[in-house]
């Protein structure tokens, strides 16, 4: 089926109702792997951080890695999750060329932590997903597919293995099924993952950055027919890497069922590819059961069994969690729900505190990240924080706006040249000359021209019409280059044409 063919997205909602399961895969930031001693440092030549025992070699025993389960402890929480008292590996079984050694160590019907949940923020509302399980196993190794068109297995020429990555420990977290989400299906996926993600950079468990792969996400879709309880089959996409691509994933999968089911068909359980250039998905493989991978306990693992103590000190250390800090900021910056969801789709949170940590009154940094800044980077296709300016320069140009050396036209000047590369903010200032002229004497010649020029203009307004006194500040501004202040033009005006303001 190509995206040609796909049911209006309002057609499919208003014959079904989605139904969504989200994994994600998160890769904990261990100085070492989850069942042994190897480095998880990135960046390192392929195969050379490996053991005999991450490599599956016979006689080589795994031991757990305790700050693995502190971290897996401390995201529970986060999640509201209960920690289990007991809980065990198990060994999850199945053939693939990056599992060295044929089968996965995860955790199956005991996970460390179960029953919990997340809110999240939709259009000003609070969605809850609740969380099923989340539970600690290893990752697989990298496979590079070389020689093909799509960088796939499909068509390559031959397969690369790198078995650095076998091991590094991983958190599996798996939602309980999403339903009453309806048209807005795809934007709460992508508020779940960008919740959790910053809830999870917020524990300091991991970076979480998708783009390498050290979160990724799920995304289990089916649909149902509007009345009607019984939930259909699923599709998997697997392994998506973008906030965006899992929204696009969401609402590409939801049209396609509805094609599908609309034309008489059959949904098949399969995993499925996701491709960002187009926002569609391809069939992978037919979706295993459960009791496909003959799972079973670890023979070379003894259980974990966290003392309650222990939980009770973990969860005092947690850190204030994204969403109470968020709305506490909310609170003394005095935003609407809306206003605050604005700031955080934007990534500006983090780059506003940094500038009022540097002295800027919170509404002048919140008006400069989300007004001129933000339209920058959406006209260079970049994130927010990824523009060439810092909190601290942005501090220093509300510093200067607020003693009066530049006025909102000549701070965006400013700002823009910062972006340039021509500076700080005050070499900027200094090359291009924009300060506000704020000599008194030069001032009163420009005001006095322009009410010589403009006699009619200056008769209205000795005449009472003192809106008419605009024209003559706009005559000022442009004889001074918009570096004259705008209010003491206005002043002047009105003293020499004798009129109270």
């Amino acid at each position: 089926m190509t995206v040609t063919e796909l049911v209006s997205y309002e057609d499919a909602l208003a014959a079904y109702d989605p139904v969504m399961g989200l994994e994600v895969h998160v890769e904990l930031g261990t100085k070492t792997k989850m069942f042994c001693g190897c480095s998880t440092a990135l960046g390192a030549e392929p195969n050379t951080q490996t053991c005999p025992t991450c490599l599956g070699m016979p006689g080589s025993l795994p031991v757990v890695n305790a700050t693995g389960v502190e971290s897996a402890i401390k995201i529970g929480l986060a999640l509201n999750c209960e920690i289990a008292e007991w809980c065990r590996f198990a060994r999850k079984n199945y053939f693939y060329p990056d599992m060295p050694k044929n089968f996965q160590t995860s955790q199956y019907d005991e996970p460390i932590a179960y029953n919990g949940y997340l809110d999240v923020d939709v259009d000003g509302e609070v969605f809850r997903v609740e969380i099923e399980r989340a539970h600690m196993e290893e990752d697989t190794g990298k496979s590079t597919h070389v020689g093909g068109a799509t960088g796939r297995i499909q068509g390559a020429q031959h397969s690369l293995l790198d078995y650095n990555r076998a091991g590094i420990p991983l958190i599996e977290i798996v939602t309980k099924p999403i339903v009453g989400a309806g048209e807005k299906a795809p934007e709460i996926a992508k508020a779940y993952v960008t919740e959790l993600r910053e809830l999870i950079k917020s524990l300091g468990v991991s970076e979480a950055r998708m783009e390498m792969g050290q979160m990724r996400c799920d995304v289990n879709l089916s649909l149902r027919p509007r009345g009607v309880e019984k939930f259909g089959t699923r599709s998997e996409t697997k392994n998506v890497n973008s906030l965006r691509s899992v929204e696009r994933a969401v609402r590409f999968e939801v049209q396609r069922h509805a094609a599908v089911l609309d034309d008489g068909g059959t949904i098949i359980q399969e995993t499925r590819h996701f491709h960002e250039e187009d926002g569609s998905t391809t069939s992978g493989r037919v979706k295993e059961e459960a009791e496909d991978y003959r799972y079973f306990p670890e023979p070379d693992l003894v259980p974990v069994a966290p003392t309650r103590a222990w939980v009770e000190e973990l969860r005092g250390g947690l850190p204030e969690l994204p969403r109470v800090y968020r709305n506490r900021l909310r609170e003394e910056w005095g935003l609407s729900r809306h206003e605050m969801q604005s700031v955080l789709n934007a990534g500006a949170i983090d780059l506003i505190t940094a500038t009022i940590d540097e002295g800027a009154p919170a509404d002048q940094a919140r008006k400069w990240w989300m007004g001129e800044l933000a339209r920058r980077a959406n006209e260079d296709g970049v994130e927010l924080a990824a523009l060439p300016i810092t909190p601290s320069q942005v501090a220093r140009v509300c510093a200067l706006v607020k003693e009066g050396s530049l006025n909102d036209k000549l701070a965006r000047q400013t700002i823009e040249g910062v972006l340039a590369g021509e500076g700080g903010p005050d070499e900027v200032v200094t090359e291009r000359g924009l300060k506000v002229v704020s000599d008194e004497g030069a001032l009163g010649t420009a005001v006095d021209e322009a009410i010589a020029a403009n006699a009619a203009i200056a008769d209205k307004i000795r005449g009472g019409k003192v809106a008419a006194a605009g024209a003559l500040v706009g005559a000022v501004m442009k004889a001074t280059r918009g570096q004259a202040d705008a209010a003491r033009v206005r002043e002047l005006i009105l003293e020499k044409l004798g009129v109270e303001g």
